[in-house]
């Protein structure tokens, strides 16, 4: 009973952590960024000294302990694999390592003032996109493998032996997060529509190899 409670609250903290950690992660890419499209200097100043650090603030802890409950459950609890939740959880691995390694450290650059805080702000703008592109495909993957083996899921989600799926789902990340760190901010995700139909359009394409490959 003791065991059972410990994984509901585990459970519980990763998803109000989660819901945290992506409902800033949308703010920063659906609202903040538009206001600094159209703000004055001034303002954008403002905000970017006495808001954004306060929200930088929960937005990384938020995204370490998503990952830190999300490690638990899958480790600790011995939580069933699937390729969708092995896809899944990298993604989110990725995105956990893209706020602590490349957003926050340029984000203090663009608080700082620093010389380089435009290259700073497109390096950090660039994996934030990133993650937002990332962001669909990965809730869809947890919430679609969370409940494998009901409602007509098809059981070869189970690893077990055809691991097509895997293999070319984990090609795709690697290639995104490589330009994430390497890369440049290009097209399909440069806008907010862009990237929320370049995020759809990614969560289509891994639910199909979860569920056919």
């Amino acid at each position: 009973m003791e065991a059972y409670l410990g994984a509901v609250l585990m459970r519980a903290f990763h998803i109000l952590f989660g819901i945290l950690w992506i409902g800033l992660l949308y703010y920063f890419n659906f609202v903040q960024t538009e206001y600094f499209k159209e703000s004055s200097p001034e303002a954008k100043s403002d905000v970017v000294k006495k808001l954004v650090p306060n929200a930088l603030w929960y937005f990384r802890y938020a995204a370490l302990f998503t990952f830190l409950t999300g490690l638990y459950l899958l480790y600790w609890l011995g939580i069933a694999t699937s390729v969708g939740i092995a896809l899944g959880a990298l993604m989110a691995t990725f995105m956990a390592a893209n706020v602590w390694f490349i957003i926050w450290p340029n984000q203090k650059k663009v608080i700082a003032g620093a010389t380089d805080a435009a290259e700073a702000g497109a390096k950090a703008g660039l994996a934030s996109r990133t993650n937002t592109l990332f962001s669909i495909p990965m809730l869809y993957l947890m919430v679609y493998s969370a409940h494998a083996g009901t409602g007509g899921v098809s059981s070869n989600l189970l690893i077990s032996g055809n691991l097509t799926g895997f293999w070319i789902g984990l090609a795709i990340i690697l290639v995104i997060e490589l330009n994430a760190i390497f890369g440049k901010m290009n097209p399909m995700i440069a806008s907010v529509k862009a990237v929320i139909h370049s995020g759809l359009a990614l969560g289509i394409i891994f639910a199909l190899l979860v569920q056919y490959l």
